[in-house]
């Protein structure tokens, strides 16, 4: 098959740099080859390592999510980018956010910006959804709940002590509609406070949807 067809089998994933050696394994010099294909615009790397197919052998690409689980790993797309997702916060977001058990990371890409906030195990496990966006592509992606658990535990300075200030943070800061809150699974959100960052300021969190 020819090297562009074969790229352009992988035009809705990213492709790591293992499976470009594989496709051009019949290479003497594969990484030479890597260099020419991205001069010519036949890929597009979108960090050391990781690719994607370049405009003259498609316009597809990745869904943008799909690919914030790629370029660190293991991680799921949270914070604003997640909340907004799930219809939560009223503005659209231009930078990918994601949480990572890994160190916290912000790459450049020509596809964006994609930013990663560390959160520790067992707590990063929870409330983690699979999206099917076609059959070739699934994504990661905080469920509302850990996404707004999440913003909560990453944000400096954030800490509930009334359920007005929980309101306040809620309403002013994040936009959102204490209304909206009412729909989210509470009993699984109980379940995770054990083992969470600022356990008082969720448990605060809990106690003000439940009387909404």
């Amino acid at each position: 098959m020819e090297l562009t067809q074969s790229i352009k089998q992988y035009a809705v994933a990213p492709i790591p740099h293992h499976v470009m050696a594989w496709l051009l394994r019949d290479y003497h010099e594969p990484n030479d080859k890597i260099h020419q294909l991205l001069k010519n615009e036949l890929l597009i790397q979108v960090k050391r390592g990781l690719y994607i197919a370049g405009p003259r052998i498609t316009d597809l690409k990745p869904d943008p999510f799909l690919l914030a689980n790629h370029i660190l790993g293991p991680s799921y797309v949270s914070l604003e980018s997640a909340l907004s997702y799930h219809g939560l916060i009223p503005e659209k977001v231009y930078e990918i956010t994601s949480v990572t058990t890994k160190a916290a990371r912000r790459f450049s890409t020509p596809l964006g910006v994609y930013s990663y906030t560390r959160l520790p195990l067992p707590y990063y496990s929870y409330g983690i959804q699979s999206v099917e966006v076609n059959k070739q592509q699934r994504f990661l992606i905080a469920s509302p709940e850990k996404a707004l658990f999440d913003k909560i535990i990453t944000t400096a300075g954030v800490e509930f002590r009334s359920k007005a200030s929980v309101r306040t943070y809620m309403e002013n800061d994040l936009r959102i509609e204490m209304d909206a809150l009412v729909k989210l699974d509470i009993p699984g959100m109980e379940s995770w406070v054990p083992a969470s960052p600022k356990k008082s300021s969720l448990a605060m969190l809990i106690e003000t949807i439940r009387q909404q």
